[in-house]
């Protein structure tokens, strides 16, 4: 006779239930962006993929979305390559001052965004700098380089030294080490910086608000929006971007199935 067993039950649902509780709001993005808007009207009003064919009707929101971009590619570059070296320098190297260099690193990741968004604005303002799109792209680069380092650091960690040793052995120079050993077994973690770093910058919002001055970005529309209803244009570009990374997710994922299939079959 089968007990019983009330933790073969729990964990599913717990599972379950806090599946439903994350992806809920997702799911309600993506089914109103084809609700048929009447003058903002909360609620369903109908279907129609009218939202979708005719995303940029509302210059606004494509202008927003545009800026966003710009500034979540321009700073995912330069954090990208900054952190890379930083965490390389951190993790490989001894110099002067090394530890100072991991605090300062961290500290980014535990100040408040509203401690930083604030106090560069202050310096942008005492400084004469206007406020724009420059602005906020040296402020998520700032905020996001930290994420980087600790990224490829870890990276870092699991890389076996024997491997570069061997191919110093074999007389190659450091540069040609760098290129054909160290950067490919670099390369996941790098990207999942990148990322990483992306997604932060698309999304926000206190350090933009502060340094922004009046150019407008996805998240500070959509914020302002939200007071009035948000229009199903909005929804639509938060659609496709998670559909876009889920898409990208998948992608790396099978591309590294298949890569570690290939080399299981040359072990053989």
């Amino acid at each position: 006779m089968n007990k019983f067993s009330l933790g073969k039950y729990l964990l599913p649902t717990y599972i379950s239930l806090a599946f439903i509780f994350l992806m809920f709001p997702i799911g309600y993005t993506f089914v109103f962006s084809f609700n048929d808007p009447f003058k903002n009207t909360p609620g369903w009003q109908g279907f129609t993929f009218d939202n979708w064919t005719g995303v940029c009707n509302n210059e606004a929101v494509c202008e927003a979305f545009g800026n966003s971009i710009l500034i979540a590619v321009t700073a995912t570059i330069v954090s990208t390559i900054l952190g890379t070296m930083l965490a390389i320098a951190v993790t490989r190297y001894e110099f002067k001052f090394r530890s100072a260099t991991n605090l300062l690193l961290f500290l980014p990741l535990a100040t408040p965004e509203v401690v930083m968004g604030a106090g560069l604005a202050a310096q942008f303002f005492n400084v004469g700098i206007p406020r724009g799109i420059g602005t906020v792209i040296i402020g998520h680069i700032l905020f996001t380089l930290s994420f980087v380092v600790v990224t490829v650091k870890a990276r870092i960690a699991t890389l076996d030294p024997k491997l570069e040793e061997a191919g110093r052995d074999l007389y190659a120079p450091p540069a040609q080490v760098f290129m054909k050993i160290t950067f490919p077994l670099l390369l996941p973690g790098i990207m999942a910086a990148a990322l990483l770093s992306l997604a932060l910058s698309f999304d926000d919002y206190i350090v933009t608000a502060f340094n922004s001055g009046t150019e407008i970005t996805f998240p500070k529309y959509v914020y302002a929006a939200a007071l009035r209803g948000i229009p199903p244009e909005a929804n639509v570009i938060g659609s496709a971007v998670f559909i876009f990374a889920i898409a990208l997710v998948l992608v790396f994922q099978l591309g590294g199935a298949l890569k570690r299939k290939r080399i299981a079959k040359l072990a053989k």
